[in-house]
C-alpha cells in the first residue's frame, strides 16, 4: 500500500508510474475519496467532543435544562450515527481503491511493455562446450536415469507434478544443505514456515489484489486459507502489528518450504517435465530492513544469488525487469537466468531461475511491520525478498549444464559432499 499523503502531493508523478506499469487506476477520485473522509473524520471528532462535554454537564443539571440537554445529546448521537455510517461507507471506497493500486516503481527501472523489453545487464561463466555431442532435454535424460518421473505423477495427481526420485532427491537436499551453508553465515536464519495464510496475510502481501491474482493460487474456501506460491508469502508476515528496534535491522530469513501455484496463465506452456509445475520446493530469503538501507539490501540479495550459481558452475545472466513485467508488491525486480543447453532443440537458451525485489515499504503498510529509531520515532520497514534456489529449475539446469555423451550426469563439485559418495548419475540398472 502507498501513502497517501504521497500520493496527494505527487498526484501527477504517481499518474505517470502506473501508466508505465500497466496499471489504469482512478487517482483523482481516490484523491476526492481521501478529501471527503477527512472531512467526516474531522465533523465526527467535533461531534463526539461536542457529545463528550454536553455528557460531563447534563449530571449538574435540572428541570427542563436538564431534559432540553437530554434532547439535545440525543439528537447528537443520531448526527453522529448517520456520519459515521457514511464515513464507514467512504472509507471502504476508499480502502478498496488503496489496495488495487501497486507498489510505484523506481525511477531508473527502464521503462517497457513485458518481458521483451527487459533489459540484459551482464552475461557470466563459460558456457560447457558440446561440440562433440547435441546436448539433449533435461527431462529425456531424466527419464532414462530413472530419476523424474512425470508419467506416474500424472496418474497420481494430474499434470504438472512429478516424482524426484534416486539421486534426484539427493541432489534436492544437497541443494538447500548448499544455500544455507552460503546464507546463515550472513546473518540470515532459517526458518521453515507454514505453507498455508490465512486471506488477510496474503491480502498484506500484495497477491491476491487481482483476479488474475486470486486465479493463481490456491484457495480454502472453508478454512479461509490460501496454499503458498512462494515462500515469502508466509515469511512477510511475521511480524505483522510489530515495532522492531532499529538496532536489530536487518532481519534476514532464509525459508525453506514447498510451494503452490495453479498457473493458470501458462496454457500451453512447459507442460511436461517440472520446470512448471504446481508442486515445487525452493528456499527464499526475506529481509525487514531500514529504508536507508533497501538498496543496498537488494544489492546483497542479487549478490547472494549470484555466488550460488556460481558455486554450481551454472552458466547465467543477470535482467532488470521493466516497469510493465514488474510484479504489484516490487518497486525493482532483477532475474537470474540459467543457461539451458539442452532446451530449443539442443541449441540452448536462458531460463529464469531467481529472482530478487526490494518491494520498498508497500507490504509492511498493509502488515503493520514498524521499526523504532533511536530518538524514538517510528517508521515502517523496507523489505526484500530474493530466490535461493527454486530446487526444481536449478535440476534442470545442472541436468543440462553437466550431462556427458554417454547421457550421464555429473555432480557439480560443491554438492558432493552431500551426495553420499554418488559422483556421477548412472544409467539406472
Amino acid at each position: 500500500m502507498l501513502d497517501i499523503k504521497y500520493i496527494r502531493e505527487n498526484k501527477e508523478k504517481v499518474m505517470a508510474d502506473l501508466k508505465k506499469k500497466k496499471c489504469n487506476i482512478d487517482i483523482g477520485k481516490l484523491i476526492d475519496l481521501d478529501k471527503k473522509r477527512r472531512e467526516l473524520i474531522q465533523v465526527s471528532e467535533e461531534l463526539k467532543a461536542e457529545q463528550n462535554e454536553a455528557s460531563k454537564k447534563i449530571a449538574k443539571l435540572t428541570g427542563d435544562e436538564k431534559q432540553n440537554s437530554i434532547k439535545k445529546m440525543s439528537e447528537l448521537k443520531e448526527k453522529l450515527s448517520v456520519l459515521e455510517n457514511d464515513l464507514n461507507a467512504v472509507q471502504e471506497e476508499f480502502d478498496l481503491l488503496m489496495l488495487k493500486i501497486p507498489n510505484l516503481p523506481f525511477d531508473d527501472v527502464p521503462e517497457g511493455k513485458d518481458e521483451k523489453d527487459n533489459v540484459v545487464l551482464r552475461e557470466v561463466g563459460e558456457k560447457p562446450d558440446f561440440s562433440l555431442f547435441k546436448p539433449k532435454d533435461y527431462l529425456a535424460i531424466a527419464q532414462n536415469l530413472d530419476i523424474i518421473d512425470v508419467e506416474r505423477a500424472g496418474k497420481v495427481s494430474g499434470s504438472r507434478f512429478g516424482y524426484l526420485k534416486n539421486e534426484a532427491a539427493l541432489l534436492e537436499f544437497a541443494l538447500i544443505q548448499l544455500v544455507y551453508s552460503m546464507l546463515v553465515p550472513e546473518g540470515f536464519k532459517a526458518i521453515v514456515p507454514p505453507v498455508m495464510i490465512k486471506r488477510e496475510m496474503m491480502q498484506g502481501m500484495g497477491y491476491v489484489d487481482t483476479p488474475e491474482d486470486e486465479e493463481e493460487r490456491y484457495y480454502f474456501e472453508k478454512d479461509k486459507v490460501y496454499l503458498v506460491g512462494t515462500s515469502e508469502q508466509s515469511i512477510g508476515p511475521i511480524h505483522s502489528g510489530e515495532i522492531l528496534n532499529e538496532k536489530d535491522l536487518p532481519i534476514r530469513y532464509a525459508a525453506f518450504s514447498s510451494c503452490f501455484r495453479r498457473e493458470a496463465g501458462s496454457y500451453g506452456k512447459d507442460t511436461k517435465g517440472i520446470l512448471r509445475v504446481h508442486q515445487f520446493d525452493k528456499v527464499e530469503m526475506f529481509s525487514f530492513c531500514l529504508p536507508t538501507d533497501s538498496r543496498d539490501e537488494h544489492a546483497l540479495f542479487l549478490k547472494m544469488e549470484e555466488k550460488l550459481m556460481q558455486a554450481l558452475k551454472i552458466p547465467y545472466r543477470v535482467v532488470q525487469l521493466c516497469m510493465g513485467d514488474l510484479s504489484r508488491p516490487s518497486a525493482s525486480t532483477i532475474d537470474i537466468e540459467a543457461w539451458l543447453p539442452g532446451q530449443n532443440e539442443g541449441k540452448g537458451l536462458y531460463r529464469e531461475v531467481s529472482s530478487t525485489s526490494n518491494t520498498t515499504d508497500f507490504q509492511s503498510r498493509r502488515l503493520n511491520i514498524k521499526y523504532r529509531d533511536s530518538l524514538g520515532k517510528v517508521n515502517f520497514v523496507h523489505n526484500i525478498n530474493g530466490t535461493g534456489f527454486a530446487i526444481g529449475r536449478m535440476l534442470v539446469a545442472i541436468i543440462e549444464n553437466y550431462q556427458t555423451s554417454d547421457g550421464f550426469v555429473n555432480i557439480p563439485d560443491t554438492l558432493k559432499p552431500w551426495m553420499h559418495g554418488v559422483e556421477v548419475i548412472k544409467r539406472a540398472s
